[in-house]
């Protein structure tokens, strides 16, 4: 089995920045951070209501019908 069939694993990026010390960040720097964050924020927001979308459009078109 080659390297490209296997599934990519997922990382789990939000819990190494949250363990990661701010200590060392200027101001500046933290509010970059913030601002990247927010837009990372946002980013995911919008996929996961296209996701719930998407799942509420297959479930309407395989829905058992009444009869």
């Amino acid at each position: 089995m080659d390297d490209d069939d296997r599934p990519k694993p997922r990382g789990d990026a939000a819990s190494l920045l949250a363990g990661e010390s701010l200590d060392s960040y200027s101001l500046d720097e933290l509010d970059a951070r913030v601002e990247l964050l927010e837009a990372e924020i946002d980013r995911v927001t919008t996929h996961r209501a296209q996701a719930s979308s998407h799942r509420l459009a297959a479930e309407a078109l395989f829905k058992p019908k009444a009869s």
